[in-house]
């Protein structure tokens, strides 16, 4: 089970909690084309992508070679990545108003855990991601799962106390199924199928303000903020 390798951390519990995923939902793109794209190596990386999505390499074929790909990579070329990626508008601002209420936030991805973690800068209050390691080896409980999402997010619910009503979770796409299909409250952000069809709500664009707005109308309830 993934959240045997990545332990679920001492936070002080909220009134709410806001679950957001970063590929697709807070990130617009993928950390993995991200990361290729400042190393100068996304060619490789892109055909790399096309042939685990053709289903001529495992998954864990491809992140051993984007390993490769990113060998000798350096903490300050991650940030680099980090901080040159197209993200929605307004994250440190969303991040600081939850806070600000007394509710916590936490970003869950597929993507690797040292990419997703930068977010804690911004003010989420956990990350979880897949444990992929620069100069590590990936092996099929290396990734996070979509029934990850949901354990994680269950546990940290028990912890504090709260239900799934005041909970709201914030995705896009096939990692998210599990979680939108348990919450109540679910925002489809850039959304795809069947993401669009399973989310309570829907928000299109840049600007992760007016994705946030929308999720504190559903936990609000009738009495809308």
């Amino acid at each position: 089970m993934q959240m045997q390798q990545q332990s679920i951390p001492a936070v002080k519990g909220g009134s709410r909690l806001h679950v957001f995923d970063m590929d697709g939902t807070l990130l617009m793109g993928a950390a993995t084309v991200e990361l290729s794209r400042f190393l100068g190596c996304f060619d490789t990386a892109f055909a790399l992508e096309e042939a685990w999505l053709r289903g001529e390499i495992s998954e864990v074929a491809f992140w051993n070679k984007a390993l490769e790909l990113w060998a000798g990579a350096s903490e300050d070329q991650i940030d680099g990545a980090f901080e040159a990626a197209v993200w929605l508008e307004g994250i440190p601002e969303v991040f600081a108003d939850i806070a600000a209420r007394d509710e916590r936030c936490i970003v869950i991805s597929q993507s690797p855990y040292f990419f997703v973690r930068r977010l804690e800068r911004w003010g989420a209050h956990a990350t979880f991601g897949s444990r992929i390691e620069l100069g590590g080896e990936v092996t099929e409980n290396s990734t996070l799962t979509l029934e990850d999402k949901v354990l994680i997010t269950k546990r940290m619910l028990n912890d504090w106390g709260l239900t799934a009503a005041e909970c709201v979770a914030y995705g896009d796409s096939t990692s998210d199924i599990s979680l939108f299909e348990w919450l109540p409250n679910t925002v489809g952000v850039n959304a795809k199928d069947p993401i669009r069809s399973l989310a309570a709500k829907l928000y299109d664009g840049n600007d992760l303000r007016h994705a946030y707005s929308i999720g504190r109308r559903l936990i609000a309830g009738p009495q809308a903020l």
